[in-house]
């Protein structure tokens, strides 16, 4: 059945209006009709079962019948990401909204390859993927923000997995990490996961001052996610899966 996330609140015989190209999808891309039925969610009241009531001028009218699922919520996990080309920047946020993600916050660090992003994209994007996938919420997406301002704002409460890589010179950057994969996420899991936060750098690396400040702060846990240089997607896809079978709901 078609699953779709919407914005008014969902409770029974409640009326709601989808937006336009949400209502356009439904009847003219799929071809329902009045009695159409699909599942709806917010985010906040769970999914519902909802008909389709009518079409209006803005394009049909929702009614939810009952709740099918009542809400939840993923572990609190967030992606740090540093600002990447278009095209893998989208496979990220779609890719981690599938692996259950909490929230996206955009970073720019010293070699960021990117300097902005289509916010409103993003979040179409992270929509349909949750919609795809079965959760029942969407992921916050924040502006981008600078390294160094999102660090001295840091909660001391969120652990941060660091993902590192070799740097210019790989014997003494990896010396420390070795052993550090896996093996430093699973030393944590049997304790509560608690809230963590996944740090993807860009396609350049982390410069020196960064990963120096990194290492020195006392949440963060440094992973290696092997010998070679990962692209950022990659990195992020094999990341979030590392922590999600060590700490999170896959366990």
């Amino acid at each position: 059945m078609i699953r779709l996330f919407v914005d008014g609140n969902l409770g029974a015989g409640e009326p709601l209006e989808p937006r336009p190209e949400q209502a356009r999808y439904l009847t003219q891309v799929m071809r329902l009709g009045v009695g159409g039925q699909i599942l709806a969610f917010n985010g906040r009241d769970g999914e519902w079962r909802a008909r389709i009531a009518e079409f209006s001028k803005r394009g049909c009218v929702l009614v939810p019948e009952a709740q099918t699922r009542p809400q939840a919520f993923g572990p609190d996990l967030e992606l740090v990401l540093a600002l990447v080309k278009r095209g893998p920047l989208e496979t990220i946020v779609e890719k981690a909204v599938e692996l259950g993600v909490a929230r996206i916050r955009l970073v720019i660090t010293r070699r960021t390859n990117a300097d902005h992003a289509n916010s409103s994209r993003l979040r179409a994007i992270a929509s349909e993927a949750a919609e795809q996938t079965g959760r029942l919420d969407v992921p916050d997406i924040l502006e981008p923000l600078k390294l160094e301002r999102l660090l001295d704002g840091w909660e001391a409460a969120r652990r941060l997995m660091f993902c590192d890589e070799a740097g210019d010179d790989p014997a003494a950057e990896w010396g420390g990490l070795t052993g550090r994969g896996p093996s430093a996420l699973l030393a944590l899991a049997g304790q509560e996961s608690g809230p963590w936060a996944v740090l993807i750098g860009p396609e350049g690396g982390f410069a020196p001052e960064e990963r120096a400040r990194l290492r020195g702060l006392a949440c963060v846990t440094a992973v290696s996610l092997g010998p070679r240089i990962l692209r950022a997607d990659t990195a992020a896809i094999s990341a979030l899966t590392l922590w999600q079978s060590a700490l999170g709901d896959w366990r």
